[in-house]
């Protein structure tokens, strides 16, 4: 079981992103604040959970958490100031969203580039050591896929009901046939990426 706290008397937020690797959509990311002695055996990484059991721990995340955010870089700032600080600034919105304010921010991470003012400690596969990061990594994870697969109705082409915007194999053929859309990000150079389909 995931550790309920990192220290013994500060109020913790654990805040994880997802979609930081994919061609298109935005970076999302999370923060949550449990209690002290909160205890779920089943919270994990969100990698290691199924969809179905990323929603149906979402529900309950929403429903303990003393307080969440989620919150979002979109393509265009992630464009602007690149991958890595549109990551930075999706989290530092999560943290600065909360509607309680914690003492110490725990990052899934091995580095941060904090704006909210609030103590941090970067924890390396922190989503599988901490409960709040691994709420945080399926908050963020949910919000995402739910985000991708209302725009796959718009733009059904590139197979973002599964792909969820990552680079498969697929999705780099979709984009070699039918071009980019305005979800792709045009700063992963996607022209170089994708020579071995043209």
């Amino acid at each position: 079981m995931l550790k309920a706290h990192y220290s013994t008397n500060l109020c913790e937020a654990g805040i994880d992103e997802a979609g930081r690797g994919c061609f298109a959509g935005p970076v999302f990311a999370a923060a949550v604040i449990f209690e002290k002695d909160y205890k779920n055996p089943d919270l994990d990484d969100s990698k290691k959970l199924s969809a179905k059991h990323r929603d149906e721990l979402r529900i309950l995340i929403e429903k303990d958490a003393l307080a969440f955010k989620v919150a979002m870089a979109n393509v265009e700032e992630i464009d602007e100031i690149n991958i890595l600080n549109a990551t930075y600034l999706a989290m530092n919105k999560a943290a600065k969203g909360l509607k309680q304010r914690p003492d110490l921010l725990l990052i899934d991470g091995n580095r941060f580039k904090n704006s909210t003012g609030i103590k941090y400690k970067c924890i390396v596969k922190g989503d599988q050591q901490y409960l709040s990061i691994a709420a945080a990594s399926i908050l963020a994870k949910t919000y995402r896929d739910e985000y991708m697969l209302k725009i796959h109705k718009k733009f059904p082409h590139y197979g973002w009901f599964t792909n969820k915007g990552y680079p498969t194999q697929a999705h780099k053929a979709s984009i070699a046939v039918h071009g980019i859309t305005k979800h792709h990000r045009k700063s992963f150079n996607l022209n170089e990426q994708l020579k071995l389909f043209q």
